[in-house]
């Protein structure tokens, strides 16, 4: 890269897409579904191994530096959740790694003479000790290069001790195995990148191993997946917990409006009970008032007429009534004795029958006798 892409791309980072108003790259927002979140968080695989053994090549999602400037600028304000989106990509990413490293471990134990469960752990006393080594001879490499020479060499008397007991350990590997099986090279899989590792590899193989690009890289990504987690994990809480408060506050709030409404409730009944009240007081008050007010001359005159009115009617009803009965009386006295008369002359006549006397009297007496 050329000192001016440097320069450009340290502007970018530092200022991000509005440093010189390039309206080209501004129709692209960090927020774009085709902006890589792992590149916003600076985590992405395809950056962190690049030019290693295991380059991926340019990542199918957009990768620049002045979107990540924006979306630092912009995450200090609001919460945008990209760590859930970059764990994901990267935990894909190490479950193939991890993957790859257990068919190469299956692909050695088929292919690699059988040795027993007490030699396997012998031999792998010697990988761990090879692989302590090289990361102690990467770690002096890398203070040297910084400067801090007297660290480097604290580093470099722990490697000289570590030599000594390799030395030891690959003797009692080499005594517990027939010559023959000893002189096989036998092989180990790097846990960390999945790279084959050699039980008799020189200390320069191994440094160049446990302090290259490649297993520095794949330790660095295993490192920020782990960051990924406990960020994830932590903000969920913190949602949740925020989640919990607002229910809690709108519980809250919805017991008020009840406790409220049932606060009217009772008044409004209240209310209507001192109204209710007041009415039959009023009522009451108004019944005494009129039986308690002085009557008017006026309305008496004509009550008293309407009252004298009312008594005549009456007592013409009274007398026709008492008239009307008297006829029925007399009719009914009159119809008796002409019945009574009837039955006294039948008698008569039967006794002067029985008697021999000439038949009654004559119809002039007879008719005098009614009269």
């Amino acid at each position: 890269m050329s000192a001016q892409a440097q320069m450009r791309a340290m502007l970018d980072q530092l200022m991000g897409t509005s440093r010189d108003g390039d309206t080209t790259r501004q129709r692209i927002k960090f927020s774009d579904d085709r902006v890589c979140k792992s590149h916003l968080l600076n985590c992405c695989p395809h950056d962190i191994l690049s030019g290693t053994r295991m380059d991926l090549g340019e990542c199918l999602k957009v990768h620049d530096l002045a979107l990540r400037a924006d979306y630092e600028i912009a995450s200090k304000k609001q919460d945008f959740f990209y760590e859930l989106d970059a764990m994901d990509h990267l935990q894909s990413f190490i479950s193939d790694c991890d993957r790859r490293t257990d068919i190469a471990k299956k692909r050695l134990a088929d292919t690699q003479e059988e040795i027993s469960a007490e030699v396997a752990a012998k031999a792998e006393r010697v990988h761990e000790l090879n692989e302590e080594i090289g990361k102690l001879l990467a770690k002096a490499e890398q203070l040297g290069a910084e400067g801090n020479v007297e660290e480097s060499q604290i580093v470099m008397d722990e490697v000289e001790k570590t030599r000594i007991q390799k030395r030891e350990a690959e003797e009692i590997y080499r005594n517990s195995m027939p010559a023959s099986s000893f002189q096989q090279q036998k092989l180990r899989v790097c846990e960390v990148c999945s790279a084959y590792l050699g039980l008799h590899d020189n200390d320069r193989r191994l440094a160049d191993h446990f302090g290259g690009k490649l297993h520095l890289g794949f330790i660095e990504i295993r490192e920020k997946l782990d960051v990924l987690k406990r960020l994830v994990a932590e903000k969920k809480e913190r949602r949740n917990q925020d989640r919990l408060k607002r229910r809690e506050e709108r519980d809250r709030e919805e017991r008020d409006k009840l406790k409220k409404r049932s606060r009217s409730r009772e008044r409004r009944k209240r209310q209507s009970r001192s109204s209710s009240r007041d009415r039959k007081i009023k009522t009451r008050s108004r019944s005494r008032e009129t039986h308690h007010r002085p009557k008017s001359h006026s309305g008496s005159r004509s009550r008293s007429r309407s009252h004298h009115r009312s008594r005549d009617r009456s007592r013409d009803r009274s007398s026709k009534t008492k008239s009307s009965r008297d006829k029925e009386r007399s009719s009914k006295d009159r119809v008796s004795r002409d019945h009574s008369r009837d039955r006294e002359r039948k008698h008569k006549r039967n006794n002067e029958s029985t008697n021999g006397k000439p038949e009654g009297r004559s119809s002039e007496e007879l008719e005098a006798g009614e009269i």
